[in-house]
């Protein structure tokens, strides 16, 4: 039986993928379960695996093109015997239209392929597997059905392997050439200077990648939304004593943002919560998406998940963490698709004050200004400096009201202004 080998819907957004690489080349035996193909989402690149077992007969969409979602990608043949009949398959229904609407009426329902990054460790009963992982089970006898995956989801990975088999595992060494007179070892060579960007010329019209496209589809699906802003002035000055007291041990301001934000929701849930054709959706935790841009175009957001509930020092390492993650496109879904609430820190880039765009499915999102010194009248009708920074919120109208944004809005400046030590807490 020849099968086929369809693309995947690795997100709700998702309306093409783009082919990565393929894992598997015409002729090669696949088992079920393992990667066949990596495919680009909106996001990140996903290990894709087949439910068949057999031959990788033909591939119909090569590396670096992409195909609509539930278009046939590749075929899968169940014998070797198949393989030939599979590309005459494949020749026919590009040459006869007919032809391949009778396959389409004859063929059984294909059934769906298994991403690696979208389910527990255990799905259907069979062990999710990082390729790199199960060639090094093999390679080390080790039972893959007795360990606990550490990555993503529960997913077994390479080092789940190696510590299951009591070593790290190493390249072979080749056997030890006779002793020599020392030599001198050799100056180290330096490391390669990254790629410079490739320079577009005036006039060029450059294509959208999967990326940016999906911003494009989100962004305008916002627009359909009606919103509103809310700016306040925050002094900052308690919060850079607290931050220059803790940079060493490695908190970045951006996590002290995202923590102080999320202990503020704690008492605003409406804040938090989201629209629905049902009602009001109260979320159950207080995930904290922060908006990062990609070097080639679009942007991502990375989300710390339940930041209320985790301390600063874990807090910012898991941000360092999700940030390199995503810029080398290799964020689980459900780390960047799991916020409650976003914020965009322009400030970062001296920006005094801007509006955010709402992301889809969440209520709010809080544009984060520059915090610098300003001139102010001190409580005492005196004039003093202060370090200030703009906030301004965008909120979904149709279940967040003025009134609650304001009230978010000084119960965030209260904590920052007075009491930043308790995020240490």
């Amino acid at each position: 039986m020849i099968h086929e080998v369809f693309m995947p819907a690795l997100s709700s957004t998702m309306t093409e993928g783009k082919i990565v690489s393929w894992v598997k080349s015409p002729g090669d035996k696949i088992e079920k379960g393992e990667t066949v193909v990596v495919v680009e989402s909106d996001k990140a690149d996903m290990d894709v695996e087949s439910f068949y077992e057999g031959y990788l007969a033909l591939i119909t969409v090569p590396a670096g093109e992409s195909a609509p979602v539930g278009s046939a990608i590749a075929l899968v043949a169940e014998t070797e015997a198949e393989i030939e009949t599979a590309k005459q398959q494949a020749t026919q229904s590009t040459q006869s239209p007919a032809v391949a609407t009778a396959q389409k009426e004859t063929a059984p329902v294909p059934e769906p392929v298994s991403v690696t990054s979208e389910a527990p460790s255990q799905r259907n009963g069979r062990t999710i597997v990082s390729p790199r992982a199960r060639k090094l089970a093999k390679e080390l006898s080790i039972d893959l059905g007795t360990l606990k995956g550490s990555g993503p989801n529960g997913r077994i990975v390479a080092e789940d392997v190696e510590a299951a088999s009591g070593k790290t595992h190493t390249p072979v060494a080749t056997a030890a050439a006779p002793a020599k007179a020392p030599v001198a070892a050799p100056a180290p060579k330096p490391a390669p200077a990254p790629a410079a960007p490739v320079p577009v010329a005036l006039g060029e019209v450059v294509a959208l990648n999967t990326l940016q496209n999906a911003v494009v589809r989100n962004m305008v699906a916002s627009l359909q939304v009606p919103t509103f802003h809310v700016g306040y002035t925050i002094t900052t000055d308690e919060l850079d004593k607290l931050y220059k007291k803790i940079k060493s041990k490695g908190v970045t301001m951006t996590a002290l943002l995202a923590k102080a934000v999320a202990v503020t929701l704690q008492k605003h849930p409406l804040v938090n919560a989201s629209y629905t054709d049902q009602g009001i959706q109260y979320h159950s935790s207080i995930n904290i998406s922060v908006a990062v841009a990609m070097a080639d175009g679009g942007l991502i957001t990375p989300v710390l998940q339940q930041a209320d509930q985790i301390d600063i020092y874990s807090l910012s390492r898991t941000w360092k963490d999700l940030v390199e993650r995503s810029r080398l496109k290799q964020l689980q879904p459900q780390e960047y698709n799991s916020g409650t609430f976003t914020l965009s820190n322009l400030g970062m880039f001296g920006v005094d004050r801007f509006d955010a765009i709402l992301p889809p499915g969440q209520g709010s999102i809080l544009a984060i200004g520059a915090s610098s010194p300003q001139v102010v009248a001190t409580a005492d009708g005196l004039m003093g400096v202060r370090r200030q920074m703009q906030v301004n919120i965008t909120c979904d109208h149709r279940i967040i009201y003025g009134a609650d944004a304001a009230a978010f809005l000084q119960d965030l400046a209260k904590l920052i202004e007075t009491n930043p030590q308790s995020l240490t807490m």
